[in-house]
């Protein structure tokens, strides 16, 4: 097997606040393992929330590549990155799932089977995703909420945490007035303290939300699940719930847990999340963070198994280099082609 590595600049449609930073652009590090002649590709984004900058997040993922190299097959390399002995137990979730992403898709065209399949879940991969609106004017969130509304999206994000709550409060009402029938999730990014959340949740409540994420600091998940017992409204945990052992220790005492592949390590970490919840009042949510197609579509083959989705990454970028999961009408899918079902777009706009 040969691996390659190749890194892009992903610029944002229009820059996205949210209550710790605002960003307008993120650089992405493309993994691709070539096996006889088929390639597979995945996407790891840098984070400075998760401390990954440009040059950490290419020497992580080359090493990871070139651990990959001595497996006479992929689908013997995708195993043992499964049984942990490619990825070192320092190397971040994020670089994990991109390799397995990589290996996935590689594998997926050998067998002509798309992803969902080689893990085991049925059917076409489909679901209604939410659409995130960041920390913005009131004229601005109502423009982007008509807008929404006329392209069929259902379910909208709204980001809190603005210096003035009543600004947050506000900019919900504008959005539930104009989309009345649109189901709203709110996500403060952890940054109301315990009696701000018990203050506010109550109105948010008669506003309609449907459930808020990390409405708290991450750092003591035993807080969350207090708050959770008492919120009118589900908690999702978010920044608490990394990987397995988080989610074991906040099963039952949430509501939901958003499972982002970046920071669990891949589809498989997410599945096995999914079961460690299953029956325990404990709901899946699906999330990611702000990429390419090409990084979304390993959680878009999770689609469906999930009672929240939102995977719109890619739908905030002023130009996506990759197709194959859509979005555009507040509908993620995948194509039923072999392994992730993307493609690359060339630059005038073309599929490689």
């Amino acid at each position: 097997m040969k691996t390659g590595l190749r890194t892009v600049r992903l610029e944002l449609a229009e820059p996205l606040r949210i209550s710790r930073a605002t960003m307008s652009a993120r650089d992405a590090v493309w993994l691709s393992v070539e096996h006889d002649g088929v390639t597979g590709h995945g996407e790891a984004v840098t984070s400075a929330f998760y401390r990954l900058d440009t040059r950490t997040l290419e020497r992580l993922v080359a090493a990871v590549g070139r651990s990959l190299v001595r497996f006479g097959d992929p689908e013997s390399a995708l195993e043992a990155l499964w049984a942990g002995e490619v990825a070192g137990a320092g190397t971040p979730p994020a670089v994990t799932a991109a390799a397995e992403a990589a290996l996935l898709d590689l594998v997926g065209k050998r067998a002509e089977r798309p992803v969902h399949r080689l893990l085991g879940a049925g059917g076409h991969p489909v679901a209604a995703t939410a659409r995130t609106i960041g920390i913005t004017s009131l004229t601005d969130a109502a423009a982007q909420a008509r807008r929404l509304a006329a392209s069929g999206f259902e379910i909208i994000k709204v980001k809190a945490g603005s210096t003035d709550p009543e600004d947050d409060v506000e900019r919900v009402r504008i959005i539930r007035d104009i989309a009345p029938l649109a189901r709203i999730l709110l996500d403060p990014n952890g940054a109301w303290t315990t009696a701000q959340a018990e203050a506010l949740l109550p109105r948010y409540a008669d506003l309609g939300v449907e459930a808020v994420e990390q409405p708290v600091a991450p750092g003591d998940p035993r807080a969350l699940g207090d708050l959770a017992e008492r919120s009118p409204l589900p908690v999702i945990a978010d920044e608490d719930a990394v990987g397995l052992e988080d989610v074991r220790r906040l099963a039952g005492r949430v509501q939901g847990v958003n499972v982002k592949l970046a920071k669990c390590g891949g589809a498989l970490a997410a599945l096995r999340i999914a079961e460690t919840i299953a029956g325990s009042g404990t709901e899946l949510m699906l999330g990611c963070l702000t990429a390419s197609t090409l990084g979304l579509a390993p959680a878009v083959h999770l689609a469906g198994r999930a009672r929240w989705t939102d995977l719109d990454g890619h739908l905030l970028l002023a130009r996506d280099p990759w197709t194959g999961i859509g979005g555009e009408d507040g509908i993620v899918r995948t194509t039923g082609l072999p392994g992730l079902g993307v493609q690359e777009v060339g630059a005038l706009g073309q599929v490689a």
